[in-house]
């Protein structure tokens, strides 16, 4: 099959049995984008929610270390529909790449064709890793809600700023050291590099900066809000279920926590009726390991199994 005008990037490997894929092409603002359908095979038990798999970037469907195929096919062989595809620009999706801040067109797209050609789903969820966590929320805010969306599934949340990331590093890297005794005995005998002190106080500079991390100028009456601020608008109004993974050896998650606990906006969501959280305390940002990825499979799957089917018109 041919999409966007590319030949499809070569197979991860065959689905087992009980599983089928579909190749889908779609459109999205007159650009032919690409998406594969996983379900399980006629005859199988099939849920009437649906999952749309949002890559972050820059990557295409199949996610680092094919994470989002053994995803798919884990959800298909659970009874569940769902479709991971390309934005625009990546992998065999045509166009010019856009970014997480603009990839609602394209989630919007993806959701409308998932629905077509599955009529029998009543709702999607979104699931999303890093900046298509974000992606997730800033579709919801630019289009004002989705009765269709019955969930979000959001690991490892994208807030980064230059604020943010200084003190993140400064209580989860820099903290760590200066309570070393070997550190000091380097640092007095000279063999501690003048970068890393450097890079210390850089950090404290950026981390003492006047404004709250993610809020600048932009915020002035009638221009556009930071990202992170249109995120946290998003999760406030949004009154289906959260599912929150936060890994514990990861930076970005670290300066989620970070961020929304110290900044107004989010004060509070964290902690809503409808967020269910689930720290992970060995994995990485990507859940690389075959322990990690099963982890959130099954922490996807559990969740997924208490939620009501969302109708929608």
């Amino acid at each position: 099959m041919n999409c966007g005008g590319h030949a499809l990037t070569g197979s991860p490997g065959a689905p087992a049995q009980g599983i089928r894929e579909q190749a889908l092409c779609f459109d999205c603002a007159g650009q032919a984008l690409l998406g594969i359908i996983s379900s399980p095979t006629q005859g199988e038990v099939e849920t009437k929610l649906g999952v749309l798999i949002i890559v972050g970037g820059p990557q295409y469907r199949a996610g680092s270390h094919r994470q989002f195929v053994l995803l798919a096919r884990q959800l298909a062989a659970a009874g569940y529909i769902s479709m991971r595809f390309d934005t625009r620009g990546m992998g065999d999706s045509a166009g010019a790449m856009t970014g997480f801040e603009q990839s609602a067109p394209d989630i919007g797209a993806a959701i409308d064709a998932l629905l077509k050609n599955r009529p029998q789903l009543e709702g999607v969820v979104l699931w999303g890793l890093c900046d298509a966590a974000s992606a997730a929320l800033l579709y919801l805010q630019a289009r004002g809600g989705d009765a269709r969306v019955a969930g979000l599934v959001l690991a490892n949340p994208w807030v980064r700023s230059t604020q943010g990331l200084a003190r993140a590093h400064l209580k989860h890297y820099y903290l760590q050291r200066l309570a070393d005794p070997d550190f000091w005995r380097k640092l007095l005998s000279g063999k501690v590099a003048g970068t890393a002190i450097a890079g210390l106080i850089k950090n404290i500079g950026h981390a003492m900066g006047s404004r709250q991390p993610g809020e600048d100028s932009r915020s002035a009456e009638g221009a556009s809000l930071p990202f992170q601020q249109r995120m946290a608008s998003a999760w406030a109004k949004f009154q289906g279920p959260i599912l929150l993974l936060l890994s514990g050896r990861d930076h970005t998650a670290k300066e989620f926590l970070e961020y929304t606990g110290m900044t107004r906006q989010w004060q509070g969501l964290l902690q809503g009726e409808h967020v269910s959280r689930v720290d992970l305390p060995q994995e990485d940002h990507t859940f690389s390991s075959a322990e990690g990825r099963a982890r959130v499979e099954h922490h996807t799957l559990q969740w997924l199994h208490g939620l009501p089917p969302a109708r929608h018109e």
